[in-house]
């Protein structure tokens, strides 16, 4: 019964996700209904102790990530420089190369720091036309957008700003640079496989004379070439903030040593800075790349920014509050009898790397989402990981990548958000484009266990 009462917590949670209901709302439902159902008399102690003690504790740590990324993404936007690294690069392969140019185009911008959701409204416009031009099927577009910006600039490249690759760091004292060369073989793997699966398609839609379609929805108007900014101009803030993110993740460290303490008006405040120290990093790297983006394109960007920064942050609270909510829902059933159920199964994978793999992806997929689920399963099992590292001698590195890249594999099921809002600014349904999207989810979930493999022949990571 403990179990099934679990069970049934986290498939209701899943449900109105996707039903599209609010997750704010319902997860907190979801927790206390699990344990109603347990114990009622626990309700109020572990909602306000746990579930909300866990919820502000994610805000505390994530939220000033998700604000100044979605700043930053915006002023991107505003600036025109998204659109002129579009337009660069669809010149420098050429519009017969589409998904080659759309991939590598999501993939620059999301790897620079720009939110997922923003590289969806920004790129769709030119993906569309291209594949127009091209006589691609348009239902391809929702797989090639998400292999370049929902998955191994996502999670699996060192040093991507990107909150799935953020939230492993506050649990392991890692640092975005984790396991540099499993996340590249990783990414090699996910593009190169992703790629050749997507082209597979477009040839033989080709083949069979299937052109881009007809009496689709939400089609942006042709794009009209106007004058853009400079690329290497509009590229700078992305490598303002890559380069700023590798100097600071070495720096705050050396700067403020392992705890800095200090008394102000009679008050000591201490800080441990391993678990702080990569949000430090990425935090003060979007904040020069945001100057940056000022300093090179003021004027545009100043007569929008009031509108423009208010959306940024409106969208910045729902993106963490969701994420909160799930993190809080998996701090309370983690402390039910039912969840010690499910952990044992867990623990009874004897290798440490794919018992955290499978954990994190079938909770990121439960909840369809990456940060959510891996949040929930690193505030239940992270001690259990840890501890297997050193029993095993293997380094936390490690297990930050694959935790990592675990999340962004089956997050991406039909209730995923942003697969959701993928396919609504498309103009298409699950039925006509998901198949694809899905393909990629499994190509990304292959590249954790192969990374994993990866790193026992050669112990490279």
């Amino acid at each position: 019964m403990n179990l099934l009462i679990v069970l049934a917590a986290l498939v209701f949670l899943m449900l109105v996700a996707y039903r599209g209901y609010s997750v704010i709302l319902f997860a907190p439902v979801a927790a206390m209904g699990a344990v109603l159902l347990t114990d009622p008399s626990l309700v109020p102690p572990l909602f306000s102790s746990v579930f909300m003690e866990k919820m502000v504790g994610f805000v505390k740590n994530y939220f000033p990530v998700f604000m100044l990324g979605a700043v930053f993404g915006k002023v991107i936007e505003l600036s025109g420089f998204s659109k002129s690294i579009v337009s660069a690069v669809i010149g420098v392969l050429g519009r017969e190369r589409a998904v080659l140019s759309i991939v590598i185009v999501c993939a620059i911008l999301t790897y620079g720091g720009v939110s997922l959701f923003v590289v969806v409204f920004a790129v769709y416009p030119f993906a569309a036309e291209m594949f127009r031009q091209g006589e691609i099927p348009k239902r391809l577009i929702p797989a090639t957008i998400a292999l370049g910006a929902f998955s191994f600039t996502m999670d699996a490249l060192p040093g991507t700003p990107q909150i799935q690759n953020i939230i492993p760091t506050t649990f392991f004292n890692t640092t975005t640079w984790a396991a540099p060369i499993l996340g590249v073989i990783g990414s090699v793997f996910v593009f190169v496989t992703g790629i050749a699966y997507i082209e597979n398609r477009r040839g033989a839609a080709q083949r069979n004379g299937e052109g881009y379609g007809a009496e689709l929805l939400n089609e942006p108007e042709p794009f009209e070439e106007k004058e853009l900014p400079n690329p290497w101009i509009a590229l700078s803030p992305l490598v303002v903030v890559g380069v700023a993110n590798f100097i600071l993740t070495k720096l705050v460290p050396r700067a403020y040593g392992a705890t800095h303490e200090v008394t102000l008006s009679g008050h000591a405040i201490a800080t441990k800075i391993g678990p702080v120290a990569a949000i430090w990093a990425v935090e003060g790297a979007l904040l020069l790349g945001i100057l940056a983006v000022f300093v090179f394109a003021w004027r545009p960007v100043l007569t929008k920014f009031a509108d423009g920064s208010k959306a940024a942050v409106a969208g910045a609270l729902l993106a963490s509050l969701n994420t909160a909510s799930e993190y809080g829902f998996g701090g309370v059933i983690a402390l039910l009898p039912g969840f010690e159920m499910v952990s044992a199964a867990l623990k009874a994978i004897p290798n440490p790397l794919v018992n955290e793999a499978i954990t994190v992806t079938v909770l990121a997929g439960i909840t369809g989402s990456a940060s959510g689920g891996m949040s929930i399963a690193l505030a239940a099992m992270s001690d259990t990981f840890i501890a297997a590292a050193q029993a095993a001698s293997i380094p936390l590195d490690v297990f930050h990548r694959v935790a990592a890249m675990a999340s962004g594999g089956m997050d991406t099921l039909p209730h995923n958000g942003a697969v959701i809002t993928l396919l609504a600014v498309t103009g298409l349904t699950h039925r006509q484009a998901y198949k694809d999207v899905f393909v990629i989810t499994l190509t990304k979930t292959a590249a954790v266990f192969v990374v994993i493999a990866f790193f026992y022949l050669t112990g490279m990571y």
